[in-house]
């Protein structure tokens, strides 16, 4: 038999299948539309939807076994509003992203094997990372906004509010993260907690020794009585004092830090940029001994490096 007629014949009984299933097997496609067959307001899930949907519920088992609540208490603090299995499973994507870039930054050769983990590592590292500096930079807002939290505060109890009452205005009226924070505190109350105790776990929770000093002169104003709001506004006329000092240090500091990130990041920078640009110029540092113990002594070298100029422009009053 000729060849090109059994592959004409082959062709055609394909084509028979697929009539066959789509036009006679298939079901009858309905007559009214499928739009006005949905519920008014309902979305449908796509199918990426569902599989994300699926992922996320596995993600959510695996840290209740393991117990999520100090991740959770993580994620608030940095203000990331996600759920903790969609933040992992953003990460395990990034992981993956950076994974690929590390075996095509390797050639897809045998270094790119350690390249790709490498690069993937580097996703739940820089997510602590991320979150450390969000969660510093939440804080430092909250110290920054304190005095005119306090005077807001003040201001409430002299116009006759009560404590919590006033507590609860400044929730309404600040900026965040002062807003979340008072909220939280008036929250706490309302199931019961001490609003002395509430106080002290917010200012552990910002790790601010002016917030805590506040709690402690609402403790006492509580047991002994006396007039609050004066002890509240001397108290937010130090704190204003302090942040003014704060913010002078800060700037004066700025181009000491900024010549610190500009050292750190210099280095990588260069290495990303010649890699990608010429592949096999930095071959000879992965495929010998020398090589490596320089990688591995640059990297030491940048690590105490960095630690050792973060003390340096960091300055404690």
């Amino acid at each position: 038999m000729n060849p090109l007629i059994a592959a004409f014949g082959l062709a055609l009984a394909t084509v028979a299948m697929i009539v066959l299933v789509v036009l006679v097997l298939a079901p009858a496609g309905s007559r009214v539309p499928l739009a006005r067959r949905r519920p008014p307001g309902r979305v449908p899930d796509s199918s990426l939807s569902k599989v994300t949907t699926s992922i996320v519920g596995i993600i959510e088992r695996l840290l209740r076994r393991r117990g999520s609540a100090t991740f959770t208490t993580a994620l608030e603090l940095a203000g990331v509003r996600m759920a903790p299995a969609a933040y992992v499973l953003m990460v395990v994507c990034a992981a993956a992203v950076l994974a690929a870039m590390g075996a095509l930054l390797g050639g897809l050769t045998l270094w790119s094997v350690l390249l790709a983990i490498l690069f993937a590592v580097l996703a739940p590292i820089g997510s602590k990372v991320l979150l450390a500096f969000r969660t510093g930079r939440r804080r430092a807002a909250f110290g920054d906004q304190l005095d005119d939290s306090l005077s807001l505060l003040a201001g409430s109890l002299r116009a006759g509010h009560s404590l919590l009452r006033a507590v609860d205005s400044v929730s309404q009226d600040v900026e965040s993260p002062s807003k979340e924070e008072f909220a939280r505190v008036v929250n706490e109350t309302r199931i019961g907690r001490d609003l002395g105790d509430a106080l002290n776990l917010t200012a552990a929770r910002m790790r601010s020794d002016d917030f805590r000093w506040i709690a402690e002169a609402v403790a006492i104003n509580q047991e002994a009585g006396g007039n609050l709001s004066d002890v509240l506004d001397q108290a937010g006329k130090t704190i204003r004092e302090r942040n003014e000092i704060r913010r002078q240090v800060k700037a004066l500091s700025a181009e000491g830090r900024m010549s610190a990130l500009v050292l750190l990041l210099l280095p990588v920078g260069v290495f990303l940029l010649v890699s990608l640009f010429r592949p096999g110029y930095f071959a000879p540092l992965f495929t010998s001994v020398i090589g490596i113990a320089a990688i591995v002594a640059a990297v030491i070298l940048m690590i105490v490096g960095s630690l050792w100029m973060r003390v340096a422009v960091r300055v404690r009053f």
